[in-house]
């Protein structure tokens, strides 16, 4: 387990966890606008990967989860798996009601909003694109021009890091859909991770996903809640055991008046893993 350990909001701890790193991609959007808290980030490993497993299973995991982070003293738990979300996250509210969930859930209706006229693909885990809450989702903005491509197995090499087998497995998997597509909706947090790689496949696309829009949610809730303190804090800097820190500053988008703490947690330990999520961030 390792930390960025600094000076921040001493009000809230915020639990963010997923089935790996690609999670990493929810909680950059969050440190845009909330740089001055602490965060917990768990990457279960052990689990790894959700998109295949029965409902019940993936909510005694996430279960399991939560009541880790609130023992570690998190207030507020954000869920950065579009599978564990749409399984679990309706669960874990009733479950556990004084504890602010926030759920994140694939960019489907940004489509509507922004892009509704555009030959759309959905990428996602199995598990996702079957879920009762993606398919009222789907149901309520489907534009007619949606493709919904299950995507398994995608995240566990994304997880693994192997370039040439991300190459290869988009090309075999939506190789054929070049000039075919608009619109993107990355519906799981690792995909992100391999935006570049997709659209160097798919051409000139416009890609969706709903960390931005957690993160705007994230704020709002914890401003409701009464949970923030001061949204900028002066004179302060990003801390972190690396040589990487104006790198990291400059992927985050945080000015070096920002001093946040991050703590990274693995269920299996996974050194390796843990360091490639520093890496990223």
């Amino acid at each position: 387990m390792r930390s960025i350990d600094t000076k921040m909001n001493t009000k809230i701890k915020i639990g963010i966890f997923d089935s790996g790193i690609g999670g990493i991609t929810v909680l950059k959007e969050i440190i845009k606008i909330l740089p001055n808290e602490q965060y917990v980030y768990y990457s279960d490993s052990k689990n790894n990967p959700y998109g295949d497993k029965p409902k019940e299973e993936i909510k005694k995991i996430c279960d399991k989860i939560c009541r880790h982070l609130l023992q570690k003293g998190c207030n507020v738990i954000v869920i950065a798996c579009n599978t564990a979300s749409a399984v679990s996250a309706k669960f874990l509210r009733n479950k556990y009601k004084d504890i602010p969930i926030i759920a994140i859930e694939p960019a489907y209706k940004m489509v509507h909003d922004y892009a509704s006229n555009g030959r759309t693909l959905v990428m996602a885990t199995q598990g996702t694109i079957k879920s009762e809450k993606f398919n009222l989702l789907f149901k309520k903005y489907n534009n007619h021009k949606t493709k919904l491509l299950a995507c398994s197995g995608l995240a566990d090499i994304i997880e693994e890091g192997n370039n040439q087998k991300v190459e290869k497995y988009l090309e075999e998997e939506i190789g054929s859909l070049k000039g075919k597509i608009d619109n993107v909706v990355l519906g799981c947090t690792h995909y992100p991770l391999v935006q570049n790689e997709i659209a160097k496949i798919l051409g000139n696309v416009k890609f969706f996903n709903g960390a931005t829009g957690l993160a705007i949610h994230l704020k709002d809730v914890l401003k409701e809640n009464n949970l923030l303190e001061n949204e900028v804090v002066e004179n302060n800097i990003l801390e972190k055991e690396s040589p990487k820190k104006n790198e990291i500053l400059k992927n985050i988008q945080m000015t070096n008046e920002t001093k946040i703490k991050i703590e990274f947690e693995d269920s299996l330990k996974d050194k390796k893993k843990e360091q490639r999520f520093f890496d990223l961030l």
